[in-house]
């Protein structure tokens, strides 16, 4: 089962990173491989969408319901889809020049071909989609001048520290 944690510090507050996050309706303009959203419910404290994603001629539906602690967390729990679990969590946390994003994503798929491929490509796409966040934090609020060092875990759970945020 692919699982990853690590933290990245950035030039922007908590605040923004939050709001970047937690506007998925935004995701497909953003991130890799997501074709498409559709927000069922949306409150101040809580989401529920269905992300479209593809790769590779495959193309999958997962619905996803977002908890929401304004500015510090949001918790993303799998409802239904190709999944037997997902849970993906981010923390913010204030630091001078910046913030401190924390973020955990731990999945398995139903279906062991999935489970497969997304073995075989976890750690690059993983990389494109936290790049991706990034990136459209630099679009959105600048480019920041903050350092973007990294401490965290490799993508099987075991830590590590490397000069180097998910859905």
């Amino acid at each position: 089962m692919p699982k990853h944690s690590e933290t990245r510090h950035l030039p922007y507050t908590a605040e923004q990173m939050f709001d970047l996050v937690a506007d998925v309706r935004r995701y497909p303009e953003f991130l890799p491989w997501v074709s498409a959203m559709r927000v069922r419910q949306d409150s101040e404290t809580e989401t529920v969408a269905d992300m479209i994603v593809g790769f590779k001629g495959l193309r999958e539906t997962f619905t996803s319901r977002v908890e929401k602690s304004r500015p510090e967390r949001i918790s993303v729990d799998y409802v239904d889809g190709p999944l037997k679990y997902l849970r993906n969590d981010w923390r913010f946390r204030p630091e001078p020049g910046g913030c401190a994003v924390d973020f955990s994503v731990d999945f398995a798929f139903k279906n062991r071909v999935f489970e497969m491929l997304a073995g075989q490509v976890f750690g690059t796409a993983l990389r494109r989609m936290i790049g991706a966040f990034e990136t459209r934090a630099a679009a959105l609020y600048g480019a920041g001048s903050a350092s973007t060092s990294t401490t965290g875990g490799t993508s099987d759970g075991s830590s590590s520290s490397s000069a180097h945020s998910a859905a």
